[in-house]
């Protein structure tokens, strides 16, 4: 072979490689690309941290429970219609957990109550999921939490992402002896 076809070949087996590594590095770039844009989506669903949430405030002296024996949870509820994304389901029922904790936990609260915290807390801080079809149901699921002296707390969206400014979106309840939660949820669907 003469050696002008050989220098030909081996510039043409040259390029051929070095053509197919950079489609793939291509490929991968495409393809990450695709990837952060997705898990972008998929963050913006997520995230709420910047999110000024708030609740009702309204501090109830849960300590009449104490007497109340068996499991100690917390009872998230969350609104149906409003047709929340999985994750900001999970961000507005995290917003409900913190709430609760806080009420409950602050010396300076009248719904302050160590002695079910650490009820809670032995049990694993235990949580349950529920749902319910609208604002008209939650708002009634509160008054009786209020009614029998349970902790609660109901979050309302500030309006960035998914869901219009102030709408109720996760009630929270407790922690609170099973049997009492029971007597609010005891007829919710799982969520």
């Amino acid at each position: 072979m003469p050696s002008s076809v050989l220098s030909l070949v081996s510039v043409a087996a040259v390029s051929f490689a070095t053509g197919v590594v950079v489609c793939r590095q291509l490929s991968t770039l495409h393809n990450y690309d695709h990837k952060i844009k997705g898990r972008k989506e998929i963050e913006d669903e997520y995230e709420d941290s910047d999110e000024d949430d708030e609740e009702d405030d309204v501090e109830i002296d849960s300590r009449d429970l104490n007497s109340v024996g068996g499991e100690v949870r917390m009872t998230l509820v969350v609104r149906q219609d409003l047709k929340m994304g999985k994750g900001k389901a999970a961000a507005q029922c995290s917003h409900a957990t913190l709430a609760l904790y806080k009420k409950i936990t602050s010396s300076t609260s009248a719904s302050y109550n160590p002695q079910m915290v650490q009820r809670w807390e032995r049990n694993g801080q235990a949580k349950i999921t529920l749902q319910v079809p609208d604002q008209e149901t939650m708002d009634m699921l509160f008054a009786q939490a209020m009614s029998i002296g349970v902790n609660a707390a109901i979050i309302h969206d500030a309006g960035r992402t998914q869901i219009a400014a102030g709408s109720a979106t996760v009630l929270g309840l407790g922690p609170a002896p099973k049997a009492v939660l029971d007597q609010i949820t005891g007829d919710l669907k799982l969520y």
